[in-house]
C-alpha cells in the first residue's frame, strides 16, 4: 500500500467520524463517504459523498458540507499526523443510487423472466 493510498484510508475515516460525531449541521443528512483521491503530493483531498434523500435534501447535504469544509480540516489537522493537511472539497457521488437502481431493473426483468418461464412450463403440461 502505498502512501497516497494509507493517507486516503485515514482521510475517509477521519473525516467520516468528524462528520458524524462533531459536525452539528441540519442540513447534513444521511450521507457516506465512498472514496477519497488524494493528490500525489498530498496537498489536495477529492472526499465523494454519497447522499440519501430528495434532490433538494442532497443540495441542502452539500451545501453543509461546503460550509463545514474549514471545520473538517481544522480536525483533521488536530487528528492526523501529516506536515500538511490537505485541501479538502466534497464531490457528490451518485454512483450507488445509480446502481441501486439498475439493481432493481434487472431483478424486477428476472423476475417477470421466471413468471414467462413459469406460464411455458404450466402450458406443456
Amino acid at each position: 500500500m502505498t502512501r497516497q493510498e494509507r493517507v486516503e484510508e485515514l482521510l475517509r475515516s477521519e473525516v467520516s467520524e468528524i462528520i458524524r460525531a462533531q459536525v452539528d449541521d441540519p442540513r447534513i443528512g444521511f450521507i457516506s463517504i465512498t472514496g477519497v483521491d488524494v493528490s500525489p503530493d498530498l496537498e489536495n483531498a477529492r472526499i465523494n459523498v454519497s447522499i440519501l434523500g430528495t434532490e433538494e435534501q442532497k443540495r441542502d447535504a452539500m451545501d453543509g458540507l461546503h460550509s463545514a469544509t474549514r471545520y473538517i480540516r481544522g480536525e483533521l489537522g488536530h487528528r492526523v499526523e501529516l506536515r500538511l493537511v490537505p485541501k479538502i472539497t466534497f464531490v457528490r457521488d451518485d454512483s450507488l443510487e445509480r446502481g441501486s437502481r439498475v439493481l432493481g431493473i434487472m431483478n424486477r426483468l428476472g423476475n417477470e423472466t421466471g413468471v414467462r418461464q413459469n406460464k411455458r412450463a404450466a402450458k406443456k403440461r
